[in-house]
């Protein structure tokens, strides 16, 4: 019994598999990361790297800024 519905989905997985509609999803899917590389987006992950950078950059100046606060008070005490 196992046998006769593996073979039916077998069947069905290849007519899905060569279908109109399977090509017209790879041109569809073709066309769109054509159109996707012209906007000049990009990906999460560059966008991600990017937040972690400006972060970083952003605690080294708040870092900075307390050191030169700091330093004015000291001169400003002398």
């Amino acid at each position: 019994m196992n046998e006769i519905f593996n073979d039916i989905q077998s069947k069905i997985n290849q007519a899905l598999e060569s279908s109109p509609a399977k090509d017209i999803e790879k041109n569809v899917k073709a066309m769109m990361s054509q159109g996707f590389a012209k906007l000049d987006l990009v990906t999460r992950e560059e966008f991600d790297i990017q937040a972690q950078v400006l972060a970083k950059t952003r605690a080294k100046l708040e870092a900075l800024e307390a050191r030169v606060a700091a330093l004015e008070a000291s001169i400003k005490g002398e």
